[in-house]
């Protein structure tokens, strides 16, 4: 059975199987609707049910209250419709790429620091994976289970993607990859996910804001700025908690050092006595703010990826503090429940 779906603003329709979510259908359709985590973890797709039924599915309590829900919210990565809809929500006025499935064989693995690894996937000779820079690809597990992992690689590079991974105890897929995945295995992808991208119909000065692997997509972007010659002025703030959390410094100090339009700004949150650190401290979100005390954020885009906690706070801090609400673009790192050991 297929329904109907309309959104309110652009009068777009589109059709949706029973089978689908609400963002699956809008992704077959080339409908461009903000999401991230397609899991109901993150609140990136929550829209307005304007009419008509849905399954809401399962999701994280922390994406949609039942206030929420109880006014007509829904996460359309999980929402499941039951009858035609007309749905409110934004659309990124961005062509969608359609995902596709495809071998990947490692290249190499590279250990960043103690707990982050550099994965390098070769695609097949015929193979070119077109993304936009900030996006991320599913890897396809044979129980069925998927994993998601933001490009590092910028768009140019099609051809060998380059993943950060941290390792998560107890989480199957990391301990897998960084103590038993060999070299030239074959793993399958599924890719470009996410609505995490540089919108580059703009000139605002940008404001990136990494938390940990969160560096992988702002890599991504930058590089592709740097590769196109795109010159709008970047103030890069990554925090992290030591000094060993930042895992590739040298890369950010490079850009800052060579690029007069790129800023760094380090921020740990728990530097020990051994990191003898004499840079920023605190959270990464508050130093954004302390900076921009004076001037606000009203005329800055904001592109900010790491922990869930941390970009629900910037996000609401810096609205707060001036920034326009569309101008804040985003990726929550949701990470897969680790597995108990009954050992």
């Amino acid at each position: 059975m297929s329904y109907q779906i309309t959104i309110q603003s652009s009068g777009h329709i589109y059709t949706a199987k029973a089978s689908e979510t609400v963002l699956e259908s809008a992704i077959s359709a080339g409908v461009n609707i903000p999401y991230g985590c397609r899991n109901g973890t993150c609140g990136s797709c929550k829209g307005d049910i304007i009419s008509g039924t849905v399954d809401y599915g399962d999701y994280a309590a922390s994406a949609m209250s039942d206030a929420e829900k109880a006014a007509g919210k829904a996460l359309f990565c999980c929402a499941h419709p039951l009858s035609d809809l007309t749905i409110a929500c934004r659309e990124i006025d961005a062509d969608v790429i359609p995902p596709r499935i495809m071998p990947a064989r490692v290249e190499r693995k590279v250990q960043l620091s103690h707990d982050v690894m550099a994965l390098f996937l070769k695609l097949p000779s015929t193979e070119h994976l077109k993304f936009m820079a900030g996006q991320y690809i599913e890897f396809l597990l044979k129980d069925g289970k998927r994993r998601a992992f933001s490009l590092a690689n910028a768009p140019y590079v099609d051809n060998m993607l380059e993943l950060h991974l941290r390792l998560i105890p107890g989480g199957q897929f990391t301990e897998y990859v960084f103590n038993e995945l060999p070299d030239k295995a074959i793993l399958r992808i599924e890719a470009p996910f996410g609505s995490f991208f540089l919108r580059e119909d703009s000139i605002k000065p940008i404001i990136m804001v990494a938390g940990g692997t969160g560096f992988a997509p702002i890599k991504s972007i930058i590089e592709h700025m740097l590769h196109n010659n795109i010159q709008r002025d970047i103030t890069l703030y990554w925090g992290a908690r030591t000094l060993q959390d930042l895992y590739m410094p040298a890369l950010p100090k490079a850009w800052a050092a060579e690029y007069p339009h790129i800023k760094f700004i380090p921020v740990l949150s728990d530097a020990t006595a051994e990191d003898s650190w004499q840079g920023r401290t605190g959270f990464v979100h508050q130093a954004v703010l302390d900076d921009f005390a004076k001037t606000g954020l009203a005329d800055y885009e904001v592109y900010c990826c790491g922990a869930p906690a941390m970009v629900e706070i910037a996000h609401a801090s810096f609205v707060q503090a001036g920034l326009p609400e569309d101008e804040f673009f985003s990726d929550a790192f949701n990470y897969a429940k680790p597995v108990v050991s009954n050992k």
